[in-house]
């Protein structure tokens, strides 16, 4: 978990009264957003539309929306937001984003704050964090996907030095807050216990063999173009950074920390179609540390996202404030 650097080296001015002031903030995360009922992948961990719509029903009556750019000025201590303020966060550039999410809020009048990773927009390539979901959600039988992954290890034990596989499934297995121990043990590997050249070329087998061999074509329906992110720019939703490849930032060297956020910043540009003077950062994975933060205050940034469960009760510490799942919030405005 990051520690906080010492106040005097925070550029962004944070007056006594905003370091004091209780606000309760809510920011709620999202990620897929679609009509599971008409999906291709209906096991892919989305919150379906319908249930969606109730959601924001709940929220119209128990929040009030707010924009990241209220959230700025309250940093700064310009102004104080509403008791019961909420933010609503969408991650990873989903075009369910442009179709499902963006008409939804503009109905209302709300403005929500999108967090697009780059890599997709630039290169129209998948995420291997996305190649991964989409993999668990094609795969009826996990345990046969643990087999496969340790059969597609085998080749790189040679080269590598791999701990045993009943080794590496006791040390990965455990069940999470959301998935089984299997599910777990899996992400795990794929995403991060493995060297990365094992992992991304293991991704990529099982992505062809489960998923799909036309990765651009993909990508194409899977991710927002910038066109479409611009026309929400202009129509009042916010954009803010979740770096080029969504990646660990812990695992990267400060140079690479500095690209991931200099291609961050690049996409803003294009979807602003300006330079970008205020931002925020969804971390990706929720990952970060101390160079990161600092990175961030030397480019301007005004806060950063974490994926710790909880409400924001105070913004003295903007570069680590908590978010609630979708998940942890009712689907309907009766309760």
């Amino acid at each position: 978990m990051f520690t906080s650097p010492d106040p005097t080296a925070i550029r962004i001015v944070q007056t006594e009264f905003t370091q004091k002031k209780v606000y309760m903030l809510t920011i709620v995360m999202y990620h897929y957003v679609r009509d599971l009922t008409r999906s291709r992948y209906p096991a892919i961990k989305a919150r379906d539309t319908a249930k969606f719509a109730g959601q924001l029903d709940y929220i119209a009556k128990h929040y009030v929306v707010v924009s990241l750019a209220e959230v700025y000025a309250a940093i700064r201590g310009e102004k104080t937001l509403p008791q019961n303020a909420c933010v609503l966060s969408f991650d990873d550039g989903f075009i369910d984003h442009y179709i499902t999410v963006f008409p939804r809020l503009q109905q209302r009048g709300w403005t929500g704050c999108f967090f697009p990773a780059a890599l997709p927009a630039f290169e129209h390539a998948v995420l291997d964090v996305h190649k991964i979901h989409f993999i668990l959600a094609a795969t009826k039988e996990p345990q046969c996907l643990v087999r496969r992954v340790f059969e597609l290890l085998t080749p790189y034990r040679g080269d590598h030095d791999l701990p045993a596989d009943e080794v590496l499934y006791e040390k990965l297995a455990k069940p999470s807050r959301f998935d089984p121990a299997e599910i777990v043990f899996l992400k795990s590997v794929l995403q991060r216990d493995l060297p990365e050249v094992v992992r991304t070329e293991i991704v990529d087998t099982l992505f062809c063999e489960c998923v799909s061999e036309h990765e651009t074509a993909f990508a194409k329906e899977l991710y927002m173009d910038i066109e479409q992110m611009q026309l929400m720019a202009r129509l009042g939703m916010e954009f803010g950074g979740h770096g080029f490849k969504h990646i660990w930032l812990t695992s990267l060297s400060e140079e690479e920390q500095t690209e991931e956020i200099n291609k961050s910043l690049e996409l803003l540009r294009l979807i602003y179609q300006r330079p970008v003077r205020e931002w925020a950062i969804s971390y990706p994975y929720g990952d970060y540390n101390q160079v990161t933060v600092k990175l961030l205050l030397r480019y301007n940034c005004m806060l950063g996202l974490t994926t710790v469960v909880g409400l924001v009760p105070t913004l003295s510490s903007p570069f680590e404030l908590a978010r609630l799942d979708t998940n942890d919030l009712p689907c309907s405005n009766e309760t």
